[in-house]
């Protein structure tokens, strides 16, 4: 150890560490609002600037500074200056200038701090690779994976659910989150040919639900090693999916085989990282998923008219078909009927309407002029820029008691409505939940079809009832990343239709 790293590890090299820090804290929240520059608001804490208003109301906060400042301005979070954007027809500056804004640096740094993926940010080929792949979850390829994932829900329903004859308690947030993973898991990655495969799911299960309790942390400034075991579960689910371990499995989807392909071609087959960039694939088909699942299920229990109305188009796309419940699941399904189911849809759109809170971020590349409809703004090279959402999914204009649950808000005339307003004027982006441009969700019609198809079955083959039948909240711990998690979970409990 040299001599400076001894210093400073004595009490006055502590002292004099600490006030270095210190000073480039100060001097990081001394920045002025130059000509040009939106509106800047710092708050009067150093480095953190408005961070705890933000976190303790971020849409009542966000909306208080539109109020004051306009529709663009900037602040101070936890060190960094975002500019955010909240008109929704000025959302499209985020794709006029995507050259100096850019998406992937960002998504690097968060899944180099989150899964331990290292590569990605020194490696365009491989990240551009592995974004082609992503056609493989639209078209022809996403009906192959629909068709799999049906005869796997179809699987768990006869091996467990349609086996609970009397009554069965359980909590809906678990309930949920149990069949989106292994659902999930066992259409994307396949069936274990030998072992106790249970016992690896189960295992796998806990780990990676510890892990994404902890994701919003680990996308923050805080090291990995201040988040207790965090780093040691995030190390065995890396381990449980690396090249080894999914040699063993049999069946994967043709979207994870051609990443492995692609993955070996960047990295030696044993390399641990390989494993790493399939717990992001795997998060990021998960995560999301079994919370807004949670929400479109709990909210058809609470509303009575919207369960009736939900199995009143069940039950005519079964008879218009031809086909009926039987004692096995014998139902088939195309995505095209799933889609034509228009009230179950606008169910799932207003789950996501009410309690999706991510985030389009951007990093700015360099100085950049925005040219927008109420003037131009300066933006820093280094700042970042975002757009949340939520803040038109709640806007009173657009939606009329926008605090409501109302199960057919997204139809009109027994048709999809895709025609909202705001004041006089047609609204484009009125609902957002999967982002927009280079970062939209490329799982994101999958997802959708997968709580339909199990929406339908669960109401189709279960008796459901709420235990706890008391209004519930958000807990914005999630702020930014995606579908909020209630603040606390329901029971409820089903038992299969005689």
């Amino acid at each position: 150890m040299g001599g400076l790293e001894l210093e400073l590890f004595s009490l006055p090299g502590l002292v004099l560490a600490t006030a270095l820090l210190l000073l480039a804290l100060c001097l990081r929240g001394r920045r002025t609002r130059r000509a040009g520059e939106p509106p800047l608001i710092k708050g009067w804490i150093p480095y953190l600037g408005v961070t705890l208003k933000f976190q303790k109301d971020s849409l009542g906060f966000l909306k208080s500074l539109q109020k004051q400042h306009g529709d663009i301005f900037t602040v101070l979070l936890a060190g960094r200056y975002m500019t955010f954007i909240l008109d929704p027809f000025q959302y499209q500056l985020v794709t006029k200038n995507h050259k100096q804004l850019s998406f992937r640096k960002f998504s690097n740094k968060v899944s180099e701090k989150t899964f331990s993926i290292k590569q990605m940010i020194h490696n365009k080929d491989m990240n551009d690779e592995l974004h082609v792949l992503y056609q493989l979850l639209q078209g022809k390829s996403l009906d192959k994976l629909l068709e799999d994932m049906m005869q796997n829900i179809k699987q768990m329903f006869e091996v467990q659910l349609l086996k609970t004859t009397n009554w069965k308690m359980a909590q809906l947030l678990t309930f949920c989150g149990t069949m989106i993973f292994d659902i999930t898991f066992t259409t994307m990655y396949g069936k274990f040919l030998a072992g106790d495969s249970t016992k690896y799911i189960s295992e796998l299960r806990e780990n990676f639900f510890k892990f994404d309790d902890k994701f919003a942390l680990l996308a923050s400034e805080i090291p990995i090693e201040l988040l207790g075991n965090i780093k040691s579960v995030q190390q065995k689910l890396i381990k449980c999916l690396t090249s080894e371990k999914l040699a063993g499995i049999k069946g994967s989807s043709e979207i994870v085989q051609q990443r492995q392909e692609i993955l070996e071609k960047y990295y030696v087959r044993e390399d641990f990282e390989i494993g790493a960039h399939h717990l992001g694939f795997l998060w990021a088909s998960v995560a999301n998923t079994f919370p807004a699942m949670f929400w479109a299920m709990y909210y058809l229990l609470r509303h009575p008219e919207a369960m009736a109305a939900v199995r009143d188009e069940i039950d005519r796309l079964l008879q218009s078909t031809g086909q009926k419940q039987g004692s096995g699941i014998s139902i088939y399904l195309t995505r095209e009927q799933l889609d034509s189911l228009v009230y179950l849809e606008s169910t799932v759109f207003e789950a996501f309407r009410l309690c999706s809170f991510s985030a389009t971020i951007r990093v700015i590349e360099e100085d950049l002029t925005l040219n927008s409809e109420t003037g131009n703004f300066c933006l820093r090279k280094g700042d970042m820029l975002s757009i949340l959402p939520a803040v038109t999914h709640t806007d009173p204009e657009i939606f009329e008691a926008p605090e409501e649950f109302r199960f057919d808000r997204f139809t009109e005339d027994g048709k999809k409505k895709t025609t909202f307003f705001k004041g006089e004027r047609k609204i484009k982006y009125y609902l957002s939940p999967f982002g927009f441009g280079a970062s939209k969700c490329p799982g994101r019609f999958l997802a959708v079809s997968e709580i339909k198809q199990l929406l339908f079955l669960l109401l189709t083959y279960l008796d459901l009832e709420l235990i706890d039948d008391k209004p519930i909240g958000l807990n914005h711990s999630r702020l930014m990343f995606g579908i909020q998690h209630p603040n606390s979970d329901v029971r409820f409990r089903y038992k299969a239709k005689s």
